[in-house]
C-alpha cells in the first residue's frame, strides 16, 4: 500500500481542459455577437442567418464519429493541439468573409476541426479521474462554456465595438492559436507525466479511472476501428436514452449560442452594448447550475445514494426547469425576460453533466466511440434548432421559436425517465438488441 500523499496533477490537467472549453465556445458564439452587424452588412434574411448559424454543426456532427475514432488512435496532446490551432485559423479567416458562401464554408471548416474536442475531454477525464470525482470534473470543464461566455459576451461586444465584426473573428482566432501551443507544451497522459506520483496513479486506478498500463503505452488504445463497434453503441436502449437527452440539452444551448443576442437586439429592442451585458446573466446562471449539479451528484454518490438518483435526477430536473423559457413570451420588461432566460439556462447547466453517462454506461472498450455517437446526435440540434428558429421567427414573431425550444427540454426529460433505466455499465454482447 502506498502511504505517500497523492499529488494533484489531475486538477492542473482539468484547468487546461477548462480553458480549452472556454475557447471552444468562444469560437462558436462569436458569430452570435456579430450576427446583427453581419446581417445588416450583407442584407441576410432570418432564414439565411439560421443557415449560417447551423453551418458549424453540419460538419461538426458529421465528424463526431470519425473524431471518436481519431481520439482512439492519437494522443490527446497531439490531437487537441492540432484541433485547437486549425479551428482557430478557420476563425481568423471568417473575419475576411465576403458573403454568404464564404462565411458558411468557413463556419463548416470550424466545425470539422472542433469535432474531436469533447471526445478528447471525455477521454482525458476518464484517464485522469476516479469515478467518485468524475461528475465534478465534467461539471468543472463543462462550466467553462458558461462562465467563459458570461464574461466574454460583454468583452466580445466591446471588441466588436472597437474593431468591428471582422476584427472580432481575427482576435478570437489568434487567442485559440496561442492556446493550442500552450496545450501541446503542458499536457501529458497520466503514465507519462513527470510530476504525477505513484499515489495519485493508484488513487485514479483503484477509483475506477481508465488508467491502464497498456493504454499509457499506447497499445490497446490504438486498436483498429470495427463496424461492429459502431453497431454495438447504436443497439442499446440506455444509450439511445442519453443520445436523445443530449439532443434536448443542446437544443436550448444552441438557442443561446446563436439566436439569443440577436433576439435581444432585434426582437426585444435592446441596444447592442447593453445586450452584451444582459446576455451574460443567463450564462452565469448556467454556470451556477452545472457546478451545483456536478458537486451535488458526486456528494450523493459518496454518501451511498444510488447512481440512478445521484446522476439522473439532476439531469431530469434541469431539463424540466429549462422549459421555463416559455415565460419570456408573456413579459415585456427586460429584467423579466432575462429572469426567465436565466432560469431556463440554469436548468440547462443543471442538466449538463450528461457526459458522465458516456463513461458510466458505455462498454469500457467503446467509450471513445460512444462519446462520438453521443456528441454526433447531440449536435444534430446545432443544425436543426437554428434553422427551425429562423423559420419560426421569419414572420417577425419569436414566440413560436421559444415554444419549440421548451418542447425539446420536455422531450429530453422524458428520455431520461423512460429510456435510460438502471444506471449500470453495459456489457458487450455478440448480438446486442434494443
Amino acid at each position: 500500500m502506498n502511504n505517500t500523499k497523492p499529488s494533484k496533477i489531475r486538477y492542473q490537467i482539468l484547468f487546461l481542459i477548462f480553458v480549452n472549453v472556454v475557447i471552444n465556445y468562444m469560437d462558436r458564439s462569436n458569430l452570435a455577437v456579430a450576427a446583427s452587424e453581419i446581417s445588416k452588412e450583407f442584407e441576410f434574411t432570418s432564414m439565411q442567418m439560421g443557415l449560417i448559424f447551423s453551418a458549424f454543426s453540419w460538419t461538426y456532427l458529421m465528424f463526431q464519429i470519425p473524431g471518436g475514432i481519431m481520439v482512439k488512435r492519437y494522443s490527446p496532446r497531439v490531437l487537441y493541439a492540432f484541433s485547437l490551432i486549425t479551428w482557430s485559423v478557420a476563425t481568423v479567416f471568417q473575419g475576411f468573409a465576403r458573403g454568404f458562401v464564404t462565411l458558411f464554408g468557413l463556419r463548416m471548416a470550424t466545425g470539422v476541426f472542433e469535432a474531436p474536442a469533447f471526445p478528447i475531454n471525455n477521454r482525458v477525464v476518464s484517464n485522469w479521474f476516479p469515478d467518485n470525482e468524475r461528475a465534478s470534473a465534467i461539471a468543472i470543464y463543462t462550466s467553462g462554456q458558461f462562465l467563459g461566455l458570461a464574461f466574454l459576451m460583454p468583452v466580445l461586444s466591446k471588441v466588436q465595438f472597437y474593431v468591428g465584426w471582422k476584427g472580432l473573428f481575427v482576435v478570437t482566432g489568434l487567442v485559440g492559436i496561442l492556446w493550442g501551443i500552450v496545450w501541446y507544451i503542458f499536457y501529458r497522459d497520466p503514465m507519462k507525466h513527470k510530476r504525477v506520483n505513484e499515489a495519485e496513479l493508484e488513487l485514479i486506478e483503484k477509483g475506477g479511472g481508465m488508467l491502464d498500463k497498456q493504454v499509457a503505452e499506447e497499445d490497446s488504445s490504438r486498436k483498429k476501428f470495427k463496424w461492429t463497434d459502431l453497431k454495438e453503441v447504436l443497439s442499446h436502449r440506455k444509450l439511445w436514452g442519453i443520445y436523445i437527452g443530449q439532443f434536448a440539452v443542446n437544443s436550448t444551448l444552441w438557442f443561446f449560442l446563436t439566436w439569443f443576442p440577436k433576439y435581444l437586439v432585434d426582437y426585444r429592442g435592446m441596444d447592442f452594448i447593453k445586450s452584451g451585458y444582459w446576455a451574460s446573466v443567463p450564462y452565469l446562471a448556467a454556470f451556477v447550475g452545472v457546478l451545483s449539479s456536478g458537486f451535488l451528484s458526486d456528494y450523493l454518490i459518496k454518501k451511498g445514494v444510488s447512481a440512478a438518483k445521484a446522476r439522473k435526477r439532476p439531469i431530469i430536473i434541469g431539463l424540466l426547469i429549462s422549459v421555463l423559457i416559455l415565460g419570456a413570451n408573456y413579459v415585456d420588461s427586460p429584467a423579466l425576460i432575462i429572469l426567465f432566460m436565466s432560469l431556463s439556462f440554469f436548468g440547462v447547466g443543471f442538466a449538463s453533466i450528461t457526459w458522465i453517462f458516456v463513461s458510466t454506461l458505455a462498454p469500457k472498450h467503446l467509450i471513445d466511440i460512444t462519446g462520438g455517437v453521443f456528441n454526433f446526435i447531440g449536435q444534430l440540434s446545432g443544425i436543426i434548432v437554428p434553422i427551425v428558429i429562423g423559420f419560426l421567427a421569419s414572420g417577425g414573431n419569436f414566440a413560436p421559436a421559444l415554444v419549440f425550444v421548451a418542447l425539446m427540454g420536455l422531450a429530453g426529460a422524458c428520455s431520461y425517465l423512460f429510456l435510460v433505466g438502471n444506471v449500470e455499465r453495459i456489457k458487450s454482447s455478440p448480438d446486442p438488441v434494443i
